[in-house]
């Protein structure tokens, strides 16, 4: 589900009514937790939290216009997603994410490499998006994609 947006605050106004409240918690909880250094902009038609090129000139070498990805979320067709390029690359993240999540929801986690799908809105476990988004410093993001990521090709 693509929703046209120049802004963040448009893509929360065009998104479904029963998501609005769930995706403004959401991006609340990534603006008041992530560190110094990332950006919040629309990035690949989803609200994004970037390494801007003020702080990584290079930029993202897929299309070195565009600035490093970090965080994405979107309101998709039958779910909320949250990338996280962390959980991607870091394997010590991700176990720490898998093992910490049924602490926080009942519900079975639903995930791809970097996506985790919330089907439902009020069941999305806030306190543990926080404690995810602390966890890697715009630093750390450009080490961990120069090291793993970027020198792939």
């Amino acid at each position: 589900m693509q929703i046209e947006a120049n802004s963040p605050e448009q893509y929360l106004e065009r998104i479904p009514e029963d998501r609005k409240q769930a995706m403004n918690k959401l991006r609340q909880t990534i603006l008041a937790n992530i560190p110094e250094d990332f950006k919040e902009e629309m990035s690949y038609g989803m609200i994004g939290y970037v390494v801007p090129h003020s702080v990584y000139p290079p930029g993202y070498h897929c299309d070195t216009k565009l600035p490093l990805p970090f965080i994405n979320i979107a309101s998709q067709k039958n779910f909320i997603a949250f990338y996280h390029m962390g959980i991607y690359a870091v394997k010590e993240l991700l176990n720490w994410f898998t093992t910490e999540y049924p602490k926080y929801s009942k519900l079975k986690l639903d995930m791809g490499k970097s996506c985790i799908r919330f089907k439902n809105p009020e069941q999305i476990p806030f306190e543990l998006i926080a404690e995810l988004v602390q966890k890697m410093s715009a630093k750390e993001c450009i080490e961990i994609y120069e090291s793993n990521i970027k020198n792939r090709k």
